[in-house]
């Protein structure tokens, strides 16, 4: 029996959350380097999942199967694809970053001991949180993916609720409803689109009489398996409301910036650059490969909501006076360009919409932690306490910069490729649609350029006259992260030539095929 690779890489950081958990009170720096070497560690794990992935093998591959529910047909069933490897590789690289970025972040502020250990638990919940994440883009059984999908939001409440962002303008008291009220309705809406899925779990197993991806697929291929037009249609909305809360689609999106807010900017970056694209991914493997006709006739639907995304997140972002907040919305507006990318069903744009999870991720880690560095020294989120900080501390501008630069897709930086790659994929099939989300990077360029004019630029305050450059920990967290935005901008084949192949076959699951281009005979 061959080593279980994937298990492996999903058990690792859920002992390290285990062991973390477990170490004293009085030993929190032991507990902090523990939860960074488990990190490292599913890193390392998690690349050699990456090395051994063949983009031109099989569709699912490092594949295990284990019988667990029998009495349900539920089977323990692992295996990775071109996208799922791919995002599985970038949380397991965010992951370490998010831990260093976070190290001081659930230190008491009272006292150095405490009964119920905070900083333990911190550290322990992001271990979680990274188990049950890559395990979810490993499954290919529904209802294990539906567990997973499902459990991440419990360590996930905890850390917005629990460890909040301390840099608030109220009192303690208002900043504690605030943070409760916000780890609530991320709570709430989640579980909404969850009990919904939960219905279209049940039916699809009734009408399949399975959970297993591959034994769908099969049944479906030899003509087994009928499904009713409107059976399809229902399952597929059950599926598609779970998953555009997590994305998050306007107009199921309002939870995302009080969430990110409110959590410290390791957490904000947790919920939008990883577990967030789990709503995403699953449009992919589950809603066009479990039910290709109705993904079709849901597509007008779903682009103008996409579309919405992108121009309402933008023009919100323009306004936002919170740079958390401003990097929320921002957030809203890419995960348009996501959905539309996966719903045009081009190679293009749904390569395009696989790179920019990726892409997006690792820009808004970059960005938001460098703001969360900035804030801590500050003690605001307010947009308008700041002014000439490039003037005290050039290096932390400047990383600052180049996450906002990404952000707005600059060409030679990463999410610039998977962009372009969306829009090329989307104006072929829907030209209008592509015109409306041009204007998306035309306010993207407004909202991150403005953001730095007011907080970096012009007259030093005196608030900010003796803020400190970044240090050492600091650097470690931003300038890897840089690094990768500008490799994967002058080189994504490492990424292209895993995610194409997945794409085929997803464009295959649906029946489309690209159009061709239109070309005048040569008179």
């Amino acid at each position: 029996m061959s080593f279980p690779l994937l298990t492996a890489t999903a058990a690792l950081p859920a002992i390290g959350a285990i062991v973390t958990a477990a170490v004293p009170a009085a030993r929190r720096t032991a507990a902090k380097w523990l939860a960074l070497l488990f990190s490292l560690g599913t890193l390392v794990l998690a690349g050699i999942v990456f090395a051994r992935f063949e983009p031109g093998g099989d569709r699912y591959q490092l594949t295990e199967s284990h019988a667990w529910i029998a009495d349900f047909g539920v089977r323990y069933e692992l295996g990775v694809d071109g996208i799922g490897v791919a995002l599985l590789a970038l949380t397991a690289l965010l992951i370490p970053f998010v831990i260093l970025a976070g190290w001081h972040d659930a230190d008491p502020l009272e006292t150095k001991s405490s009964r119920w250990r905070p900083t333990q638990g911190f550290f322990a919940l992001i271990l979680m949180v990274e188990a049950m994440v890559i395990l979810s883009f490993e499954a290919t059984d529904v209802f294990l993916f539906y567990i997973l999908f499902e459990a991440m939001l419990i360590p996930m409440y905890f850390l917005i609720g629990g460890f909040g962002d301390r840099a608030h303008s109220g009192s303690d008291e208002n900043a504690a409803a605030q943070r409760s009220y916000a780890a609530v309705k991320f709570l709430l809406y989640n579980l909404a689109g969850g009990l919904i899925m939960l219905a279209a779990v049940i039916g699809l197993y009734v009408v399949a009489g399975s959970f297993s991806l591959s034994e769908i697929a099969e049944a479906r291929a030899n003509g087994s398996l009928e499904m009713a037009t409107s059976t399809e249609r229902w399952l597929f909305l059950g599926f598609f409301f779970a998953f555009a809360v997590k994305a998050p689609l306007w107009p199921l999106h309002t939870w995302l910036p009080n969430a990110m807010g409110e959590a410290t900017a390791p957490v904000a970056v947790l919920i939008t650059a990883i577990v967030d694209k789990v709503g995403t991914f699953a449009m992919l493997r589950f809603c066009l490969q479990l039910f290709p006709e109705a993904s079709k006739w849901a597509t007008p639907v779903i682009i103008v909501l996409a579309l919405i995304s992108i121009v309402y997140g933008a023009l919100l972002a323009v306004g936002q006076r919170d740079i958390k907040r401003l990097i929320a919305y921002a957030s809203i507006s890419h995960f348009g360009f996501i959905i539309l990318g996966i719903f045009a069903m081009t190679s293009q744009g749904q390569s395009g919409a696989t790179l920019y999870m990726v892409n997006h991720g690792i820009s808004t880690a970059a960005l938001m932690l460098v703001a969360g560095f900035l804030i801590t020294r500050r003690g605001s989120r307010l947009i308008a306490d700041y002014g000439g900080v490039q003037k005290v501390a050039p290096v932390l501008a400047g990383t600052f910069l180049i996450g906002g630069l990404a952000t707005l897709s600059l060409p030679g930086l990463a999410p610039f490729v998977s962009e372009f790659l969306v829009l090329v994929g989307t104006f072929s099939v829907y030209p209008a649609a592509g015109i409306v989300a041009t204007s998306g990077i035309v306010l993207a360029a407004l909202y991150v350029l403005v953001l730095y004019q007011r907080t970096m630029t012009g007259p030093v305050r005196a608030e900010v006259r003796g803020m400190p450059d970044l240090r050492a920990r600091e650097l470690v967290v931003a300038l890897p992260l840089i690094a990768v935005l500008i490799f994967l901008g002058v080189f994504p084949k490492p990424l292209t030539e895993v995610v194409n192949p997945a794409v085929q076959h997803t464009m295959q699951d649906v029946q489309k095929q690209d159009p061709q281009p239109e070309v005048e005979a040569a008179k």
